[in-house]
């Protein structure tokens, strides 16, 4: 397939990046017009506590192609993206972290793979430059993903991601607090693909995905974009009755064998805690599901914006 020269939107969430988002807008500039690629730069301020919001209002008086969104608190990284990406005006949009983590000058790997005829590309780190149990955690989130979305490249999800900006038309009218860029792509193709691309260490400070937050994550996708808990809790009582069954047929047999009852209250006692504690893991698990009920019938935004800025608005 031809290289294509398509417009990019490239949509970054910033949370208390001050002192990355300068170098990082100049990076993506000289990559930008060095490849003669016509692009747009949106930064969704994400409820920094920092002057991020304020560094991000002298970029877009610096320079044309940026565009800044404020939201009214911090909503996550993935709400952030899903409004930045709502806000794209371009054929494709590419997302990266705000840590200089993402090379700017891979961007034209994602694309080239794009060219190919897929949809959805990642840009896989070669090395991961996290902890033990971040690792650990990324995993398990990469195994949630693969079951919800059903397609071999989402053992290879990254932030760093460049996609057809039209998907966005197969989650047009999605409203909810809990959002997974990822999940909502694969709505509208299974065409994704992946490249191992270079993965720099963060510029500063440190980052805001920690083990419990991943795993959070990770729950967050089973249970508000799939029914795998509840085939498993399912799966886990069917076992359980079965066990049950055979217990019972033991115990009758032997007492028109032997005429004489099962001894052992340890064993008894066992039994019981074995279906006590399945019949809470599943009313657990249904538990979480009539909470994501409630909260999509509260009606709650996936973000609120507090307010926007572009060069033509000065």
């Amino acid at each position: 397939m031809a290289k294509s020269n398509a417009d990019i939107s490239i949509v970054i969430p910033v949370y208390n990046s001050e002192e990355t988002l300068e170098p990082l807008c100049e990076q993506i500039k000289a990559v930008m017009e060095r490849d003669n690629r016509p692009f747009e730069l949106i930064l969704v301020n994400d409820g920094s506590s920092d002057s991020s919001w304020e560094k991000i209002q002298a970029l877009v008086q610096a320079h044309e192609f940026v565009r800044g969104i404020n939201l009214m608190r911090n909503y996550g990284q993935h709400n952030a993206l899903l409004c930045g990406l709502r806000e794209a005006k371009s054929e494709i949009t590419l997302t990266m972290d705000d840590d200089l983590q993402h090379p700017p000058e891979e961007i034209h790997l994602l694309l080239e793979k794009l060219d190919q005829g897929y949809d959805v590309v990642y840009g896989t780190p070669k090395v991961e430059q996290h902890g033990l149990f971040r690792d650990v955690a990324s995993i398990v989130t990469k195994i949630a993903l693969r079951s919800v979305m059903n397609v071999e490249s989402a053992r290879h999800v990254s932030a760093f991601r460049a996609f057809r900006t039209d998907l966005r038309d197969a989650f047009a009218n999605f409203q909810g607090s809990t959002v997974s860029i990822d999940v909502l792509l694969s709505w509208g193709t299974t065409r994704f693909a992946h490249i191992k691309v270079e993965h720099h260490e963060r510029a500063a400070g440190t980052s805001h995905y920690t083990f419990r937050k991943l795993l959070q994550h990770t729950m967050n996708m089973l249970t508000g974009y799939s029914t795998l808990p509840l085939r498993i809790s399912s799966a886990v009582g069917f076992i359980l009755t079965v066990f049950g069954i055979l217990i019972l047929l033991y115990a009758v047999i032997r007492f028109l064998i032997q005429g004489g009852v099962v001894p052992g209250f340890t064993f008894l006692a066992s039994v019981i805690a074995i279906f006590s504690g399945a019949q809470l893991f599943a009313l657990g698990i249904m538990g979480e599901y009539l909470a994501r009920m409630h909260f999509r019938l509260m009606d709650k935004p996936s973000y609120a914006i507090k307010s926007k800025t572009a060069h033509d608005e000065r």
